[in-house]
C-alpha cells in the first residue's frame, strides 16, 4: 500500500524533481546526450543498445515520426563508431493500430541497421503484443537472418514453449538471438508467474535450454543468484564468449555490472533516452509500484 501511494504521488511532483532520480537510469533527453553516455560506456569496455523512449502511440503519424527518429539514431551512432546496436518497441511504430504499417516501419529500421552490418532487438511488450511480436521476428529473420533479435520474459508461463517453437528457424550459421529478462508488465497470475522463486526457476530453465541449444543469449538480469547460475551454465556447456553476453539497464547495479566485466564476460548496457523520459518513468511506476522504494533510495544512494 505504501509503495502504491508513493507511486501515485510521485508523478504529481514537478518534472525537475522526477528528473533527480530519472537521470540515473535515463541517458539523456536528446540524441547528443545518449551518444556521450554510450561513448563513456564503450570506454569502460561495455557495449550498448540504445532505445528511444516512447510506446503505445495513438496515431500512425507518431509511428512515422518514430521511424524517422530511429533512422537518424542509426546514422548518428554509426558515424560516431559506437560499439552498440538498437532496441525498439513495436508499439512505438503502430503495432496495436495497424500491424502491417508497423511491420513496414520496423523493417525499414532493420534494413538500415543491416546496411552497417548491425542489429535491431525487438523488445517484448505486454501479453496482447506477444504473438504479434513473435510473428514480426519470424518474418524479419527470414529476410535479415543475422540482423534481428527478440526479447523473452521469464515470468510468462508460455515463454519456454515460444522459445522451443522458434527453433525451427534456428541455424548454426544464423542462430536465434534472444534477450532473456524477467519481465516488468503487470500480468494476471494465469499467464505469468508471480513468485520470485518461481520466476527465477523458470529463468534458469529457459537459459539452460537456450545455451544448450546454441542460441545466442543476452542474459539480462540484475539478480546476483541468476548471474551466478548463468556462470555455472556457461561453464557447464563450455559456451564460447561470442555466443552470449550479459545485459543490464543503464544506472542499475553498477558494481555487479563491473564485476561481470572484470571476470572477462561481455556486457551490453541498455541505454534509454528521449523527450518521453517523464512518461516512461511514471508508466513504469504504475506498472510496478515496488520501484517506488528504489526511487526513494536512489535519491540518496548511488547504485
Amino acid at each position: 500500500m505504501i509503495n502504491k501511494l508513493i507511486a501515485n504521488m510521485i508523478p504529481l511532483f514537478p518534472k525537475k524533481f522526477i528528473w533527480v532520480f530519472s537521470k540515473r537510469y535515463i541517458a539523456g533527453k536528446n540524441l547528443d546526450e545518449a551518444i556521450e553516455v554510450s561513448k563513456q560506456l564503450n570506454a569502460d569496455n561495455m557495449m550498448i543498445t540504445v532505445d528511444l523512449l516512447g510506446e503505445f502511440i495513438s496515431d500512425l503519424e507518431e509511428a512515422t515520426k518514430s521511424k524517422e527518429e530511429y533512422l537518424e539514431i542509426i546514422e548518428r551512432f554509426e558515424a560516431e563508431k559506437i560499439d552498440g546496436n538498437y532496441s525498439l518497441k513495436p508499439t512505438s511504430f503502430g503495432l496495436l493500430l495497424d500491424k502491417d504499417v508497423c511491420y513496414s516501419n520496423v523493417r525499414e529500421i532493420v534494413a538500415k541497421a543491416a546496411e552497417y552490418n548491425n542489429f535491431v532487438r525487438i523488445d517484448m511488450e505486454d501479453s496482447p503484443c506477444v504473438d504479434l511480436e513473435i510473428e514480426m521476428y519470424r518474418k524479419l529473420k527470414a529476410e535479415f537472418p543475422k540482423n534481428v533479435g527478440l526479447v523473452f520474459q521469464a515470468y510468462m508461463r508460455r515463454t519456454m514453449k515460444d522459445v522451443e517453437d522458434l527453433m525451427d528457424i534456428h541455424t548454426e550459421e544464423a542462430p536465434n538471438n534472444f534477450r532473456l529478462c524477467k519481465g516488468i508488465y503487470v500480468e494476471p497470475k494465469e499467464i505469468a508467474f508471480k513468485n520470485y522463486e518461481e520466476i527465477n526457476e523458470n529463468y534458469i530453465k529457459i537459459l539452460d535450454y537456450m545455451l544448450k541449444n546454441k542460441v545466442y543469449v543476452g542474459i539480462a538480469t540484475h539478480d546476483k543468484p541468476l548471474v551466478k547460475a548463468a556462470y555455472e551454465l556457461i561453464e557447464k556447456y563450455n559456451v564460447p564468449k561470442d555466443m552470449y553476453e550479459f545485459q543490464m539497464l543503464y544506472g542499475v547495479t553498477p558494481d555487479l555490472r563491473q564485476s561481470i566485466v572484470d571476470k572477462g564476460h561481455r556486457m551490453r548496457v541498455y541505454v534509454p533516452f528521449g523527450k518521453d523520459w517523464f512518461g516512461y518513468s511514471t508508466r513504469r511506476l504504475k506498472e510496478n509500484p515496488k520501484i517506488a522504494n528504489q526511487i526513494i533510495k536512489a535519491l540518496f544512494v548511488r547504485g
